[in-house]
């Protein structure tokens, strides 16, 4: 990175400048488990309970209430309101100490038919309660720590910014299960709009050597980069590839003479979304729909997708144009070498090639002409 990045990140992380000099990154304390959202707030849960048992409660004392007369007090003979909420305490709660009673029909049919499927479900609110927050939970932590420590094939998004949050959601909409993601980002605010999508979240620090093995990045699928500046960007790659050097990193940068230092640091794919909107405004001049196409292309939502995959047995010897599935092949990748649909060697497949195709989505017309 440049000289003013630099500066930049060391002035925002001074506790790095030593690593950085030493050119390793230190150990810190151990990372939390991946989390997935609930479908109910703690606090929310806890209000519901409470407020349940509450309600249920302040119906027993006032059916006690408007059949005091059904109840004697052993004690002075008085049953006051005060008499009737100790009465409902010690009632629900099976106490029963004997010193006030019922003693009429009315109050003893009360007491059994209303009043002992009340206690009953008091007991099971509060039951309920110490099972979600202590069995419950605690259960879900280990289990997520299991998930987490088998975890692999998965993709990790390490940034959920704008990059990130359109990255995560675009990768479910093309089927990606939302359990096969990891998102990692310091903001809890964040963190929590990554949650409701159903995607397995840990907030923690990207550039830290243990917030990546916690993420699981050694048997990880892909890598997708988007921290929000090109400095941090760039040293969460050389970071994941020092930890994984097979595997495919792809990086947002912004700055054109970052683009080489990301590849340098390890990147896979370097995407720069501001030459992209160049591109498409520049399109837009040249053509009213060539931006329109574009953008149909890079979405999954659009008619039609590109699509990059190897070729199969039964494709090897046959040309770009004879697809098996029917799509238009743009250019194949042979031994790192980019060979375009034109080019002699597109009319002789081999295994090992690598070929991007347009096909129709399931918006598209679906009949395989690659026509949007």
């Amino acid at each position: 990175m440049n000289k003013r990045d630099t500066r930049g990140f060391l002035t925002r992380h001074p506790e790095r400048k030593q690593d950085l000099q030493r050119g390793v990154h230190p150990v810190q304390k151990r990372m939390q488990p991946l989390r997935r959202a609930v479908g109910l707030p703690v606090w929310a849960d806890v209000f519901l309970r409470l407020g349940a048992a509450i309600g249920l409660i302040f119906i027993v004392v006032m059916i006690h209430w408007f059949d005091r007369e059904g109840l004697v007090d052993n004690v002075d003979g008085h049953v006051s309101f005060l008499d009737i909420v100790y009465f409902t305490m010690i009632s629900i709660t099976t106490t029963g100490f004997g010193d006030i009673a019922p003693v009429s029909d009315s109050a003893r049919f009360k007491e059994a038919v209303i009043v002992t499927p009340i206690r009953f479900l008091v007991f099971f609110i509060f039951v309920g309660t110490a099972y979600n927050f202590i069995i419950k939970r605690s259960w879900e932590k280990w289990r997520m720590a299991r998930i987490q420590e088998k975890l692999s094939d998965h993709v990790v998004v390490l940034g959920y910014g704008v990059s990130g949050s359109q990255s995560v959601e675009e990768l479910i909409e093309r089927g990606t299960p939302a359990d096969r993601i990891v998102v990692v980002d310091p903001s809890d605010d964040r963190l929590r709009e990554a949650e409701k999508l159903g995607v397995n979240v840990l907030p923690s620090d990207a550039t830290r050597d243990e917030t990546l093995k916690a993420a699981r990045i050694t048997t990880a699928k892909n890598v997708l980069v988007s921290a929000g500046r090109d400095d941090t960007s760039i040293l969460i790659v050389l970071t994941v590839r020092h930890l994984a050097p097979k595997v495919p990193i792809s990086v947002v940068v912004r700055a054109d003479d970052n683009e080489l230092l990301a590849r340098q640091a390890g990147a896979t794919n370097v995407i720069n979304p501001v030459r992209f909107t160049g591109l498409l405004l520049a399109g837009s001049a040249n053509g009213a729909h060539i931006a329109d196409y574009l953008a149909d292309l890079a979405s999954v939502s659009g008619r039609v997708q590109l699509v990059e995959r190897v070729v199969d047995e039964d494709e090897c010897g046959c040309s770009i144009t004879e697809l098996s599935t029917g799509g238009r092949g743009l250019r194949i990748y042979r031994n790192g070498r980019a060979i375009g649909f034109w080019e002699e060697e597109c009319q002789n497949l081999q295994p090992g090639d690598v070929i991007v195709e347009i096909v129709p989505s399931d918006n598209g017309n679906g009949n395989g002409n690659g026509r949007g």
